[in-house]
């Protein structure tokens, strides 16, 4: 099999992995790359809106895991190929020259075992860092079960590290992926925190202590594959963040393969679910929410044709609407359509003098989610509300009066 044909079934392969992300890191020494796309070629958004194209393939395919929901099984009968080292630095190498990437995303199925594959990844990130003097992005998958001391040097090459936490339960995990252990992944993912808490700590002491995956470490589960609901997912993104400091937990929608096992759905479950999963993950993250706010008990599931914000405060209309002169800034983080930004500029703005409806104007906010939820200080909808239906009332009463006397002029005039 020649490298072409490696490339589009390996590249093909890696398009399952959604943790495919390049924020955090910056290597001294790399230049300026275009984003041309091509087969293997994924792209990434920074924080910043920057997009980042990454050569995005497998090692290998091959596997010695029967992992029910993966295209890459040792049951499946999807066609195998396996790059060497060599051809993967070359890969890398070659595509960066021609300004079609800025990284590398390497995963991989395991081969032998998972010392012996996490060693073959690990082999591709040094030469790369060491031969090629390569300064672009790298994020290797940390393969399960793998020797600590191997964790430790992929940090070493590696701006990002992930671990796969698979599914979003223990119970789900071993009904569908039995040889993977619950343990042995947050292990990994323990391991890896614990290492980077550490080389922190060393480079305030050392300027030029060596760095350990400075771009932190990441996860992926499946959604749908199970009869889980989005609260039990969200309680276990939730856990690790705070447990691990993850920089992000990718969700991917579950998607049926051929000859798939008959424990798992035939339908993937629709794509507005992973949407709306990525939307409270962020309220969860960066907006204060609790996971039994957004999926209470009698509500384990995120409403599809809502946000979740927007979900919540529709549920709580007894909280709105909100003064944006008074309010604190964790409430006006709860207004739907206001973000992180925008409350920022307005208890900037507020300190300085009062907030009129034409200063949110100005902040380009979507009028038609914002103006039910807020105050400012001329604009309140219920007052507003109440003046029309005074109005209406008054003009109803005038016209009837209006009526009374031309009636009664007809009545006088002898025409009644």
């Amino acid at each position: 099999m020649d490298l072409q044909q490696k490339l589009a079934i390996l590249a093909d392969a890696a398009k399952y992995d959604a943790s495919c992300a390049s924020s955090g890191a910056r290597r001294k020494g790399g230049s300026g790359l275009g984003n041309s796309t091509g087969v293997g070629i994924c792209h990434s958004f920074t924080p910043d809106g920057r997009c980042v194209s990454l050569l995005k393939i497998l090692l290998t395919n091959y596997c010695i895991y029967d992992c029910h929901y993966c295209v890459n099984r040792a049951t499946s009968d999807t066609p195998r190929a396996r790059f060497t080292v060599d051809e993967v630095v070359r890969l890398t190498i070659d595509f960066y020259r021609r300004n079609y990437i800025e990284g590398l995303f390497l995963s991989s199925g395991i081969i032998q075992d998972s010392d012996y594959t996490m060693e073959q990844m690990i082999a591709v990130a040094r030469r790369l860092r060491q031969e090629q003097q390569f300064r672009g992005y790298i994020h290797l998958k940390t393969i399960p079960n793998a020797n600590d001391d191997f964790i430790a040097e992929a940090g070493r090459w590696a701006d990002r590290l992930s671990v796969n936490i698979e599914l979003p339960t223990a119970p789900d995990l071993h009904h569908l992926a039995p040889e993977k252990k619950w343990p042995e992944l947050h292990a990994s993912m323990e391991s890896i925190h614990r290492r980077v808490i550490d080389a922190k700590a060393e480079r305030k002491q050392r300027r030029r202590a060596p760095a350990f995956a400075p771009a932190g470490q990441s996860t992926q589960m499946i959604v749908g594959a199970t009869p889980t609901p989005d609260r039990e997912v969200l309680h276990t993104a939730d856990a690790l963040y705070h447990h691990y400091r993850l920089r992000r937990v990718y969700y991917s929608a579950y998607s049926p393969t051929q000859h798939a096992d008959a424990r798992l759905p035939a339908q993937s479950p629709p794509l507005v679910r992973e949407h709306r999963l990525y939307q409270a993950d962020w309220l969860l993250r960066f907006y204060g929410f609790r996971v039994e706010e957004l999926t209470p008990e009698h509500a384990p599931n995120l409403k599809l044709n809502l946000d979740p914000k927007l979900a919540w405060a529709l549920e709580h209309r007894h909280a709105f609407p909100v003064d944006v002169n008074r309010a604190e800034r964790e409430m006006l983080l709860r207004v739907p359509g206001l973000g992180i930004r925008t409350v920022q500029r307005i208890v900037t703005m507020r300190r300085h003098r009062a907030i009129r409806l034409a200063d949110l104007q100005k902040f380009r906010i979507p009028r038609r989610r914002v103006l039910p939820f807020v105050l400012t200080a001329d604009f309140n909808p219920h007052a507003g509300r109440l003046d029309r239906l005074d109005l209406e009332d008054k003009v109803r009463t005038r016209s009837r009066q209006r009526l009374l006397f031309e009636a009664g002029e007809e009545a006088h005039r002898g025409e009644f």
